[in-house]
């Protein structure tokens, strides 16, 4: 018992990231997982666009990646911290949170956390029916209103958000939805609004527009004090365009954050080398598999990082010069 016991120990290492298992050629292989969110979201897809550059590419190491649908920030960062993900895309203000040990990681810095580079700017996206009558944030007052799943990304800038407009979650119905579970909640009139935090155009938004009832984006304004005390934080615009069926037919303000790709110490310099180099060197390509990513630049996917930079990307960024 106690030999098969071993032998499935050996064998599950033998698959681990880093494990310096070589094929018939002596090549190194490396199994990587990369962690997203919602399929719903843009998370899903941009995960799975880096998953695709990674698999195809056949020089240095060889990498076989896989994606997994996740809760998102709070739970990549966990579970990469952890060894239970190589890779993961999370917030930039869950980032600084975690290296901070700040909310969920309150007085316990994660100190095996490490930066990769940004992606996309992520907005925080309030969306409501046209007959809710919710104009403002402090319309939110006494109606059903769902601020994101616990350990969310889009429940902590929720909460951010209400706590700066003075408008506290005991005046209203608060609900806990996974975001993916809003559009139809919305459309059956189950729940009056929702917050989501994400990249557009995105999947969610544009089912949540498409049902028969009205439904519109609320301005997130007055947030001033909020970028000051935390500067991950910006002014950005909901772009109208991308959602034709909404009542919205003018952009729309609030603010955001980047999207950042995060893993750990403790993934080998080598494999992170190589799915760095993949990203950068097929950055056009990445650019055109989701409109999220249209705006990428080299120099702007090294901006809105709390945690170091990995080695293996510290590498790439100063063969490239951009470092």
């Amino acid at each position: 018992m106690k030999r098969y016991l071993m032998l499935a120990v050996t064998m599950l290492v033998a698959v681990m990231v880093g494990c310096g298992k070589n094929d018939s050629t002596g090549k190194k292989k490396a199994f990587i997982s990369i962690g997203t969110g919602s399929m719903t979201g843009v998370y899903y897809p941009v995960g799975s666009a880096i998953m695709k550059l990674v698999n195809k590419d056949k020089t240095g190491v060889d990498i076989k990646a896989k994606v997994e649908s996740t809760g998102g920030s709070v739970y990549n960062i966990n579970a990469v911290i952890n060894g239970d993900l190589d890779f993961g895309v999370a917030q930039a203000d869950r980032q600084f949170q975690a290296v901070k040990g700040l909310q969920e990681w309150q007085g316990k810095p994660q100190t095996k956390l490490r930066a990769i580079c940004s992606l996309h700017p992520e907005i925080i996206t309030l969306v409501a029916t046209d007959a809710s009558g919710i104009n403002t944030l402090a319309d939110l007052k006494g109606k059903k209103v769902n601020i994101g799943n616990a350990g969310s990304g889009n429940r902590g800038n929720a909460e951010q958000v209400l706590k700066i407009a003075g408008i506290p979650l005991e005046s209203f119905t608060a609900e806990s939805l996974n975001a993916g579970e809003c559009p139809k909640m919305l459309q059956d009139g189950r729940i009056d609004a929702f917050f989501f935090t994400v990249g557009h155009p995105a999947g969610t938004i544009k089912e949540a527009t498409a049902g028969k009832r009205k439904v519109h984006f609320v301005p997130i304004t007055g947030m001033a004090e909020l970028i000051k005390e935390c500067p991950y934080y910006a002014v950005a615009d909901i772009t109208a365009t991308y959602y034709p069926m909404s009542s919205s037919k003018k952009d729309v303000p609030s603010i955001g954050m980047m999207t950042t790709f995060v893993t750990s110490a403790d993934v080998p310099e080598d494999v992170v080398y190589k799915v760095t180099k993949t990203i950068f060197s097929n950055l056009d390509e990445l650019k055109k598999m989701h409109p999220a990513l249209s705006n990428l630049t080299k120099a702007g996917m090294l901006k809105g990082l709390s945690a170091p930079l990995h080695p293996g990307a510290e590498k790439y960024f100063k063969e490239i010069g951009i470092l």
